[in-house]
């Protein structure tokens, strides 16, 4: 097998063919999936073994002072023969990975071979294709959770560790100092603890990773704007932890501790600073200096490490293996995100030049990953069903004149886009607005002449008289909401995403099969778009396939925007991206068969590449680090000889034998909300069909979440279709 080695007296690193270890009891074989570079704690003893022997000297004083006692006990020349030999050896590197089991020892129960486990320990979870792994130091990866993310475990459990030491409550306020990839994952760590966050560090890129990430504020350490969100968060008291996960020979860290700490404060140190502490801040303020152990305990106690010995629960709660199950816990779940840190990933038989590649400095990176070849846990490339709907229609009720409309939620886009188009509609009544708060619906009803006002749902879907329901609410209750309202007889106009995840699909389409109501609408509203329906029209028709750009300046959100809130409401292309997927297939009048995406490493941009079953590709350009002042959507269609150009919605041209350019429109864009709302209240007027076929709504909303899919595997995502 193959295994990432360092010679510490030349700083070579090589590739090296070794033994495959034996399975002995006490731990299982596994072969890597994925393994992770610690662009700090890897990257300092790369370049430690690069320095001349003095320099060396100077970086580790405590191996030093080791040498000099054995010269004190042995003598020159037999402490000099053994330095020499133990520093002219290969040495491994690596200590956090994602594999399968190959091979189970005696005595383990817990997990059988071809089980997914993530590995920890410099000495067990090496970049290495095979390892050898003792009990407590791998835990089955959750259900779900991609390979590549399961990598991350042991320096999520490292930072855990780090915030266990500091003991926060909600409600309190934390300072970060560094943020490297540990301190990244100790802000989102903190943050799904209930503590408000500021960062500190000198990189701009890290620190605007670290507020997208949920960070109320970061900022260089010497500048004044670390020091102002403290005490704007602190009321002036100062931060009620401080966590120092910087790296380097810099006092800065400490003194920066000292000086924005509350009295009493807890200082804790994770990464390897400097730590010469200023005696007279820290005796002033009695500030409680701690310092956190790696993974947690069992570290560095063989009998834990490597003879499996458990501490009992009640009296040692968090060991290095349940902090490496608890980490992963929170990934699958979605309370930490992991592939924001993902800068690079590079082929097993590339690590060479992906070490020099950093440790030059050509490669900025927060977390880099090996992938390794013939992974057995993704042999088969990834697949999402795509769900047929097989339901017994039951007959279309032709609505009264008029309409009779139901609002649940009536934030910003409700009241922007959709209300004003059908206030004062002609047959159309809108008849009760629902929302949580009692305020925000009577404000609706004041203004847009609602019959009613209520925060109780359940009145609203059991009134026989409402004909049709609007769900205009966060992304993460659209689903039931929309279930309950089928269920209860309605039509459904939902306002895109339709579903977050494929069980929240198939219980939609489960209530449709259940109740025989198959009349629904997701606001996929750009396909009605006066401008661009013109445009296809004048394209006309095609014979061979085509190729579709789709480029989507989708801009920067607002800090504390509720779209950021990942763990609960979903990416943002998990929320919006459908509209673009379904202009997309509208236009190549087909549903995708295959999806492939990838993300731009610390950043929302996504590359997104859809192939339709003709041989025609999209592509979805997705990004939010373009200029404000350039257009949000731009597309241009290519086929036949012939090309369509969007222009934002606001011009359009065809460009064949004959070109069209379509007069310029008011800065008033109309991206299609009138018509598409036009063409739903006919439908339930009059029982015909929808304006769109509900095959095209699962369709489109599945190749939205297998982008998703797509970014945790690294692999183009097959749409299966039941047939």
């Amino acid at each position: 097998m193959k295994q990432v080695v360092q010679n510490y007296k030349s700083g070579e690193l090589a590739v090296l063919d070794v033994p495959v270890p034996g399975c002995k009891p006490g731990g299982v074989l596994v072969r890597t999936a994925y393994s992770l570079i610690s662009t700090g704690t890897e990257m300092m003893k790369v370049s430690e073994a690069g320095m001349s022997m003095v320099g060396k000297a100077r970086s580790r004083p405590d191996q030093v002072a080791k040498v000099m006692q054995s010269v004190a006990t042995n003598g020159v020349p037999a402490t000099y023969r053994k330095v020499m030999g133990k520093l002219d050896s290969y040495t491994p590197l690596g200590y956090s990975l994602c594999g399968v089991v190959e091979q189970v020892g005696a005595g383990i129960d817990d997990v059988k071979v071809g089980d997914l486990v993530a590995c920890a320990g410099n000495e067990h979870a090496l970049h290495a294709e095979l390892n050898w792994v003792p009990k407590n130091l791998y835990t089955p990866v959750p259900d779900g959770l991609a390979p590549r993310h399961a990598a991350f475990g042991t320096v999520g459990s490292i930072a855990m560790q780090g915030v266990r030491q500091g003991e926060p409550q909600l409600g309190e306020v934390a300072l970060v100092i560094g943020l490297g990839l540990i301190g990244q994952l100790v802000v989102q760590l903190l943050t799904a603890s209930g503590v408000r966050v500021v960062g500190a560090d000198p990189d701009p890129v890290r620190c605007e990773l670290a507020e997208r990430l949920g960070a109320a504020a970061c900022g260089d350490p010497a500048s004044a704007a670390v020091e102002a969100a403290v005490a704007e968060l602190t009321g002036g008291h100062g931060v009620d932890q401080v966590y120092l996960a910087a790296g380097g020979g810099s006092n800065q860290p400490v003194e920066l501790a000292a000086r924005l700490c509350r009295d009493r404060g807890r200082v804790v140190d994770i990464g390897k600073c400097r730590l010469d502490l200023p005696w007279n801040a820290y005796y002033e303020k009695e500030l409680d200096v701690r310092f956190s152990r790696s993974y947690g305990p069992g570290r560095y106690d063989p009998e834990y490490e490597l003879e499996g010995r458990d501490y009992p629960i009640g009296y040692v709660r968090w060991t290095e293996r349940r902090n490496l199950a608890c980490f992963l816990d929170l990934v699958a779940r979605g309370r930490v995100d992991v592939e924001p840190l993902v800068s690079h990933v590079a082929d097993f038989d590339d690590a060479v030049e992906t070490y020099q590649s950093l440790k030059d400095g050509e490669l900025k990176a927060v977390a880099v990953l090996f992938r390794y070849p013939e992974q057995a846990v993704e042999a088969e490339a990834p697949v999402v069903a795509v769900p047929t709907v097989n339901v017994k229609r039951s007959p279309a009720r032709a609505a009264r004149t008029p309409v009779r409309l139901a609002f649940v939620g009536a934030g910003n886009y409700a009241t922007s886009m959709l209300l004003p188009h059908l206030a004062g509609r002609e047959g159309v009544e809108l008849s009760t607005v629902v929302t949580t708060t009692a305020l925000s619906a009577a404000n609706a009803q004041r203004k847009f002449g609602f019959a009613e006002a209520t925060t109780d749902l359940d009145a609203v879907l059991g009134d026989k008289s409402v004909d049709a329901v609007f769900v205009v609410t966060r992304h993460s209750s659209h689903a039931e909401l929309t279930r309950r309202a089928l269920l209860a007889g309605k039509a459904v106009f939902v306002e895109k995403p339709l579903a977050l995840t494929e069980d929240e699909l198939a219980g939609v389409l489960a209530a449709v099969e259940e109740s025989g109501n198959d009349r629904l609408q997701v606001g996929f509203n750009r396909r009605f778009a006066p401008l661009l329906r013109e445009a296809k029209e004048r394209f006309g028709a095609r014979t061979g396939p085509a190729s579709l750009r789709y480029l989507v300046n989708a801009g920067r959100l607002q800090h504390g925007s509720w779209y950021l809130r990942q763990g609960t409401e979903g990416s943002r292309f998990a929320g919006e991206g459908g509209h673009f997927i379904d202009t997309a297939s509208w236009l190549l009048d087909a549903d995708p068969e295959s999806v492939y995406a990838v993300a731009t490493p610390g950043s929302e941009d996504l590359q997104v590449v859809l192939r339709y079953p003709d041989g025609s590709t999209a592509t979805i350009s997705y990004v939010t680090t373009g200029s404000p002042g350039f257009p949000k959507e731009t597309l241009d269609l290519v086929a036949d000889g012939k090309v369509l150009r969007l222009d934002d919605f606001v011009r359009a041209s065809v460009h064949s034998r004959k070109r069209w350019v379509s007069s310029r429109l008011p800065k008033a864009r109309d991206k299609g909300q009138n018509a598409e709302l036009a063409a739903f209240v006919k439908a339930v007027r009059t029982g015909g069909p929808m304006p769109m076929p509900l095959e095209s709504l699962v369709a489109t909303t599945s190749a939205t979440l297998a982008v998703q899919a797509g970014l945790a595997g690294g692999a183009p995502v097959t749409l299966a279709r039941a047939l």
